[in-house]
This record gives C-alpha cells, structure tokens and sequence, in this order.
C-alpha cells in the first residue's frame, strides 16, 4: 500500500517537474494579451433625450407638388422645404410648433438642389431645367440675386465659412464633369474658379467648415476632397495620396452616393448609397470607418429580430415600394433622394430605411431607436434635424425641442417628428395632417373640390336602410382620403340601392358594393387608395366603421361595421369611423339569416347616406 502511495506522489510530481524543465528550455512566455474591453458610449442617454421620441410623427404640412429637399437652420430657427414644382417655402420654429412664413415660385421645373451657409444666412437653389442659381437672404426673406448659369445643373453647395467677405458657391453640370464656382453676390454667370478633377459629372457635394474643404462625388462613385480656394488637396487631412484611403470604395463596388452629411465635430462623412449600403468614412485619414448594410436580404434577415419586425403583409408592402423608389432613385435625377444626418454629438446616426428612421449608434454599432415605424404608409427619405434650444415668451431659456423634418417618397407633404404624439383632439384641432394648400386639379375635376373642405369632410352620417337609421361618426383628420371617398360617394348617390352583402353573426356586416356581391366598388379617384391606420383608432370595440380590402393599398367603396372587437384586423383594414346611434339596427342585421355566402337571405338596402357637417351626438 506504501508503495502504490509513494508511486502516486511520484506522479503526481512528474509532470509538474517536466512542465518546469519545459519553461527553461524555452524561455519565458509573453503576457496574455489584455481582454480588449467593450466600448461603451458614455452618456447616451442624454444624447437620445435630445432626439425626437415619439414613434409616430406629430405634423405634417403641404406643398403642392411632392416635397425633394428639407433643411433645418438652427441658428436662426427656420426650416426650409423645396418641391418638384419649383417652390420654395420658409417656415419658422416657435417653442412646439411651426408656422408658415413665405413661399417663392424659384424654379421653372423641380428644385435639383438646395444649400445654406454655415450659418444659415443665405441659401443657394438651383433648377436643372431652368438652369438658374438663385440665392436669398434668410433673415429677410428676399431672393438678392439669379444667376443664369448656362448649363443643366446637377448640384449645389456654398463652399464659405460662416461670416466670409466672399460667399462662393459651388455648382455642378450634368452636362460634364466641371465644378464651377460663383460668387453668391456677383452678377453674370463667368465663375471664379472651375474645378476639373472628376471625370464624369459630379452628384453630390457637401463643405466641411472644419477642413475648408469640399467633399465631392461623380456618377462612378469617386470621391475628391479639395480647397475651393487653390482646388488642391485641404492641409487638415493625414494622407498625402488617395491610394492610402478608403476613397475608392464606392468605385470599387461599381455604386454611386446618394447623399454626402459631415458630422457636426468634422471628425466623420456618411453617405447612404444605391448599393443599399450606409457608408461612413474619417474626414482626417480618408478611411472606411462604418458600413451599414441595408440591402433587401439584411431587411429580410431583420424579420428576426424584435426590433425590426414587421408584419408579415406590412413587410411584403414595403419592400414592394423599395424597388419603386430603386428604380426611381435611378431614372429620375430629380426625385427626392434619402440622406443621413448626425445628432450634435456626431455619435449617432439616423438614416431612413424601410422600416422607418432608425438611429445608430456608431460608437457601439446598434441600433438603439427607431422613428416612424407605424407609419407603414410612408417611405421616409430626406432628413434634417433641429436641436437647438428654443428660447421664446413662456419658454424657459436652454429648453430643448428636437425636431425631426422628413420628407416621404411621392408625397406633397413634410412630416415632423417631435418628442410629442399626435394631437388627437379631431373635434377641435386641424389633426396633424395640415389642409395648408388647395386639392390637385386631378381632385377637383373628380368633384371633389369643388364644395369646399367642410363638405368633404363630414363630421359624421346618417346611413338610412330598410331595416332602420345607423348614425356614425366619420375621423376625417386621422383618415382624410377614406372619409373623402365615402363621404363624396355619399353625396353622389354611389351608394343608394345597395345591398349588406355580407353578415357574419359575432364579426361584422359588410356593404358598399354596387354590384352586391363583394367583388365591385371602386374609390371617388376611378381605382384604389392606400390605407390610412392610426393608432388611436382600432377596431378594439363593437361597432367600429372600417374600410375593406383585398390586401394593402387596396380600399375602393366597401366597408364593413362589427359587431364585436376585432384587434386582429388592426394595421390590416382602416378604420374610419365609429356607430353612435342605432347599435340596434346593427345587431338586428347581424341576426338575419344568411346563406352559404353569408348574403342574408332577404335583401337590405341602403336607401341613402346623409353627410353631416357637425360631430353626431350618441343622443
């Protein structure tokens, strides 16, 4: 037993004696190399606290054409918006609101492009079609001067610093590759300068105050970095030649930027991509800093994570309109293009996407917001943001008030996200949507503009059948088009004759359709019309007034009122209205007897819908 003892100590001392020797014989080993520790961005909270956080936009105001191009100037308190009409308009931010100031006919033909000075005293618009370069003082609200340039103009941008003698601005030509520069002020079309290093013509560019640099790209995807005053190289940056930067990804992968944004500390660029790709570079070493894939298989692979995910049907819907805006982005030169924009710490991120404006960030790598997401009807694209604080009457000094201004693909609207929720006071408020301009000519030849707001939109109606009087009351700021079709429907006598077609005990009866068997009807603009769904109107309660459909985008004239809640249906079928008198008469159809078909047995007519003009009582 001694022995097997000392044979077991002896054993156990053997490898410790081997594993000694084995230290001397090759030396000492190097230190594990430390863990390398997780960054964390500090303070991102306060960051966050100083962005828009309500998910759904709090106000939208119009143009008559589609809005292209949004710019915030926080140094004087005015948002500026362009549309593909020519027009340009000034508003002015107050404590929580935003109030119209003036418009300008600038352009014959859509805005190309849009640019302020640092300071937000002057801005330059340019028309392609026109080819005219106009410039305005902010401040006063005066256009002080029009250049006629001579060429087709693709781009834009005052290349001073805030305050120079000399405002210069920088032009580009669809029709070559030149860069041309003017003195804002000057009269006649001879630029100052002409700048010849990119091949093709030139799509974007943006200053960089910091650098006194102008960072530019061409239809290949090649990125300059240049001095507007000797057109060389800028002394701030590390690299002496573009071979030991990152400037030739975007030739390299045969894309083109869609937008240039410098982050506010100068440190960083960002540019979203027709490759589906959100880039971000260093301004000082030229390298590739970020790459944010947002192709459709990244948006794809996003429907599983909790984040991202979006209903099956929502999700179908929008990457249908992502190839929409992809080929659209590529044939119109003029349509509005997406771009990013960086919060005042340069730290975050916000880009549009298809699921709505997400906001990264960069220093972490993940999203940590995403704004807009329930608005499913919406592709947000350009972007600029508001933080500065707000001092006014009643208004504390330092308050903040985060502004987010979008704009949204084919639409005359621009959409302003705050860190309040939409006003749901319908009875009293304009709504969110804001009626600030007359309907389309399109609208008005279909009659629909012709008997004045109040009667297109009615507060409520009276739908007399052969069975008894059910009183609704319509929604018409929350769901404008679908109270707009019914209630033009209505007046013109679409509706009468008609039978329930469809009743279902425990779910809803359904009615609306000329032909009567739930396969006709069409919407007052001769086809179908997008969904309208609010989140303060769901079907959560009985006699709910809501629009049917064949799938997204596709409401006509039927509509259906239930006879119990129906959550499921939510985000799927807009809600437009709710009974508040003649509960009864819905619940005695709903107890009719029906065939295979779900067609009552005996026929119910509508005799007429009444359009009423004031809010009904329950009474």
């Amino acid at each position: 037993k001694n022995m097997g003892r000392e044979s077991e100590e002896a054993a156990k001392k053997k490898p410790q004696e081997e594993e000694e020797e084995s230290d001397d014989d090759y030396g000492p080993t190097p230190a594990p190399a430390p863990k390398k520790k997780r960054k964390v961005l500090e303070f991102e909270s306060v960051f966050l606290d100083h962005l828009p956080s309500a998910e759904m936009y709090e106000k939208s105001f119009m143009h008559v054409g589609n809005v292209t191009h949004v710019r915030c100037l926080p140094a004087n308190g005015y948002i500026l918006t362009a549309s593909n009409d020519g027009q340009l308009k000034f508003w002015k931010k107050g404590k929580s609101e935003v109030e119209f100031v003036k418009r300008f006919y600038a352009h014959v033909g859509p805005i190309t492009d849009m640019a302020a000075s640092p300071d937000g005293a002057w801005l330059c618009t340019v028309g392609a079609k026109d080819g005219v370069l106009n410039v305005f003082d902010v401040v006063n609200f005066d256009m002080v001067n029009m250049i006629k340039l001579g060429f087709s103009p693709s781009c834009t941008e005052i290349v001073s610093k805030a305050g120079a003698h000399k405002m210069v601005v920088a032009c580009g030509s669809r029709d070559g590759p030149e860069i041309r520069l003017f003195d804002c002020k000057a009269a006649g079309a001879t630029p100052i300068r002409t700048m010849n290093s990119h091949k093709v013509h030139v799509t974007r560019m943006r200053y960089h105050a910091g650098l006194d640099a102008v960072i530019s790209t061409d239809r290949k995807g090649l990125i300059e970095f240049w001095n507007p005053e000797t057109l060389e190289t800028p002394k701030g940056v590390t690299w002496k030649y573009k071979s030991d930067t990152d400037l030739y990804e975007l030739a390299k992968h045969k894309t083109t930027a869609l937008s240039i944004d410098v982050s506010p500390d100068g440190s960083l660029f960002a540019s979203l991509c027709a490759d589906k790709f959100v880039r971000v570079w260093r301004c000082g070493t030229g390298k590739l800093f970020k790459k944010i894939d947002e192709t459709a298989a990244a948006a794809h692979e996003g429907q599983n994570d909790a984040l991202l995910k979006l209903d099956p049907i929502d999700f179908g819907r929008r990457m249908a309109v992502e190839k929409d805006l992809d080929s659209t982005l590529e044939k119109d030169l003029d349509t509005a293009a997406p771009n990013s924009v960086f919060d005042q710490s340069s730290k975050l991120l916000l880009f549009p996407t298809h699921v709505g404006i997400k906001v990264m960030n960069l220093v972490e790598n993940k999203i940590v917001r995403i704004i807009g997401k329930p608005e499913a009807s919406e592709r947000f694209l350009g972007l600029s943001l508001f933080q500065a604080s707000v001092s006014k009457r009643g208004a504390s000094e330092g308050e903040v008030d985060p502004t987010l201004v979008a704009t949204s693909f084919n639409k005359p609207r621009f959409f302003l996200f705050t860190k309040r929720a939409p006003d749901q006071s319908s009875e009293e408020g304009a709504g969110r949507d804001v009626f600030n301009e007359r309907p389309p000519k399109e609208l008005a030849l279909a009659g629909v503009g012709t008997t004045g707001s109040k009667a297109v939109h009615g507060k409520g109606a009276v739908i007399h059948t052969s069975m008894g009087d059910m009183t609704i009351r319509l929604y018409g700021e929350e769901c404008p088009k679908t109270v707009e079709n019914f209630c033009t429907h209505s007046r013109n006598d679409y509706y009468n004759g008609t039978i329930i077609h469809r009743v279902i005990k425990s779910f809803m009866i359904q009615m609306g359709d000329p032909l009567g068997d739930g396969t006709g009807g069409q919407s007052i603009w001769g086809g179908e019309f997008e969904d309208e769904f609010h989140r303060n109107l769901r079907h959560d309660r009985p006699f709910t007034v809501s629009m049917a459909n064949a799938g997204p985008g596709t409401n006509g004239s039927q509509f259906f009122i239930t006879t119990v809640p129906t959550p499921w249906l939510d985000n799927k079928h807009t809600v437009f209205g709710r009974v508040v008198k003649g509960m009864d008469v819905v619940q005695r159809i709903e107890q009719t007897k029906t065939g295979k078909d779900d067609k009552p047995n005996e026929e119910i007519k509508i005799v007429n819908i009444k359009v009423l003009h004031e809010v009904p009582s329950a009474k």
